[in-house]
């Protein structure tokens, strides 16, 4: 069998090559070799030059990719494509011939991978200090044809390895898991995760979690990610070293508990999900001279909050339509301040309680019916979800249209009322998101 052992160096960010290189090997010695600088036609940053001390200079009257793409094509053909963690290398070059809608398509083995297997017992297999361990002289660390010289005798040695024929079958078998699997992460953990609904965590080799997903099917999902070619896929995947996970029961829970651990981890791959939502209240208090007021402040602030937004713009719309419903003064209301009698610019049914024209009882007692409005049409709900196991059900609670948190509960428990549900629930914080998730379901009931 013939092997093309290859590795690249790249700009980083868009992961345009700068430099690649490539020996073909036919099991015994080399038969061939490709080592060319590229010009990857973009910025390389500061960081990038000083790993690999390639820069702009070094590059601009080196070919770019389209020049050489004939010679890899033709030098890779009808071999096996190896590289250490080989499904970057490949991802990476795959993605430059995609650019010249040129199909790229080897098998590939991967020297992490086959260096776990049959070389196990090391506490790193990166690179640089498995060739430190196995007394492999790597010259030129982080450039293109030292790395690829010291993989081709790394390759050298697996191959002489006992039991290395069946390995190198099985990863080459297109059905092996062994082959997708990121390069640093054991087969065991994979292998562990459940066929259910529920959540997953990306941890790094500091067991930082980086990444929080969701999954009707998490197994499933999780691998979807190791076929991933996004840069950001293959990056993630480049650092994960454990996966840990969280059964639901059902995905509408798994939703909810992936915005919570989101929100409470920060994962640096869950970018988008990294923000704080302020929510925004309305509440009621009596001014000094025994006036309700309907007013607006951040959840935060509000101890008894009468209905809660998470959108100020909705908030004030909602207070509105209250305010023109029960002839409200937009003053009172804090739809204007800073004035002595209100003049809203949509809202002009105001009985007069601003210009002494209306009794304060009055005017109260309106304000008490749309305060019993409001709370009459917020929402107390308990949605029965599947549970993690036969034996289980899943509930969701909702309180005044305030969600409350998630639980699991024994089907054989007796429930004569929703508050019997609390010593089982999980509370969980509210939030824009999760009202996102939990308003196609309520509007359903």
């Amino acid at each position: 069998m013939i092997y093309t052992i290859i590795d690249v160096e790249t700009t980083g960010k868009g992961n345009r090559i700068t430099e690649i290189s490539i020996f073909k090997y036919d099991g015994h010695t080399v038969i061939d070799e490709f080592t060319s600088l590229v010009n990857p036609e973009s910025y390389i940053p500061t960081h990038i030059t000083a790993l690999t001390g390639i820069d702009d200079a070094l590059v601009a009257n080196a070919p770019v990719f389209e020049a050489i793409a004939e010679d890899i094509l033709s030098i890779t053909e009808d071999a096996v494509f190896v590289a250490h963690n080989v499904n970057f290398d490949y991802n990476v070059i795959q993605g430059e011939f995609n650019r010249l809608n040129i199909t790229f398509k080897r098998k590939k083995l991967c020297t992490v991978r086959l260096s776990r297997k049959l070389l196990s017992g090391h506490q790193s297999y990166s690179l640089g200090k498995l060739c430190k361990d196995l007394k492999i002289n790597l010259v030129d660390r982080h450039r293109a044809r030292g790395d690829a010289e010291a993989t081709v005798i790394l390759f050298e040695l697996l191959l002489k390895q006992p039991h290395s024929e069946q390995v190198f079958k099985d990863f080459l078998n297109k059905n092996s898991r062994e082959a997708t699997l990121p390069p640093n992460l054991p087969k065991h953990v994979f292998e562990a995760l459940p066929e259910t609904p529920g959540i997953y965590y990306f941890k790094n080799k500091k067991s930082d979690i980086i990444y929080v997903g969701k999954a009707k099917n998490i197994k499933k999902r999780v691998l979807s990610h190791f076929y991933s070619k996004t840069k950001k896929s293959l990056d993630m995947v480049r650092e994960t070293r454990d996966i840990d996970f969280e059964r639901s029961g059902s995905e509408l829970i798994a939703l909810l508990m992936e915005d919570a651990a989101i929100k409470h981890h920060f994962p640096v791959f869950n970018q988008v999900s990294k923000r704080t939502i302020q929510s925004h209240a309305i509440f009621c208090y009596e001014d000094r001279n025994g006036i309700l007021h309907l007013a607006v402040n951040k959840g935060r602030l509000v101890n008894n909050p009468l209905i809660t937004f998470f959108n100020l713009r909705d908030t004030r719309l909602y207070l509105e339509k209250i305010c023109i419903k029960y002839n409200l003064c937009p003053k009172y209301c804090h739809l204007q301040e800073a004035v002595t009698q209100c003049s809203h610019f949509s809202i002009s049914n105001c009985k007069g309680v601003c210009k002494n024209e209306e009794s304060y009882n009055d005017y109260n007692q309106r304000v008490l019916e749309a305060i019993h409005d409001i709370s009459e049409n917020k929402n107390d709900v308990v949605l029965k979800e599947q549970g993690r196991t036969p034996d289980e059900d899943a509930f969701i609670m909702i309180k005044g249209g305030v969600y409350l948190g998630y639980g699991f509960i024994n089907k054989e428990e007796s429930i004569n009322h929703p508050d019997d549900l609390t010593h089982f629930l999980i509370p969980q914080k509210d939030n824009v998101d999760v009202q996102k998730i939990l308003k196609n379901k309520l509007f359903a009931l």
